[in-house]
């Protein structure tokens, strides 16, 4: 089966940015549109005060969408330099799982690309976590990359 649309999950880190490098490559193999998502949750009133008084006209780095954006922007250049053809960005308010399946349901995605963090921690195994989550609600092929050396 040839991938069409490839969706990955980001969060800014660099155990993500490897899965974004794996699904990129895969992306660039099969001639895929490459969807890169990042969720984010609202900054409480008092966190994003006391983050505005000590960042002053720097405090817009660090409220609404700017991290995941931030984090989106970084990404794109791991996937361009994977070879990813051609490259979307999407960012979006809500849990981690819940936007990453409504956003593999809304760009059409044929696979839904994750790194395999959480998978092996114990708030993972008590709470659930992204890799489980999607396996579970995704209506899309499922590739768990691994990205950390507790998930081998």
């Amino acid at each position: 089966m040839a991938y069409r649309t490839v969706l990955v999950g980001t969060d800014g880190s660099a155990s993500s940015f490897r899965a974004v490098t794996a699904a990129a490559s895969l992306a660039a193999a099969t001639g895929a549109t490459l969807v890169l998502a990042c969720a984010y949750l609202p900054m409480r009133e008092s966190t994003r005060a006391a983050a505005a008084d000590r960042l002053g006209e720097l405090a817009y780095k660090v409220s609404g969408s700017t991290p995941a954006d931030d984090a989106l922007r970084a990404a794109r250049e791991h996937a361009v330099a994977a070879g990813a053809p051609e490259v979307l960005l999407a960012a979006e308010q809500g849990e981690a799982v819940d936007v990453l399946v409504s956003l593999a349901s809304r760009h059409g995605a044929d696979l839904l690309v994750v790194g395999n963090r959480g998978l092996n921690s114990l708030a993972g195994r008590l709470l659930g976590s992204v890799p489980s989550g999607v396996t579970h609600r995704a209506s899309c092929d499922v590739l768990i990359v691994h990205t950390t050396a507790g998930g081998r």
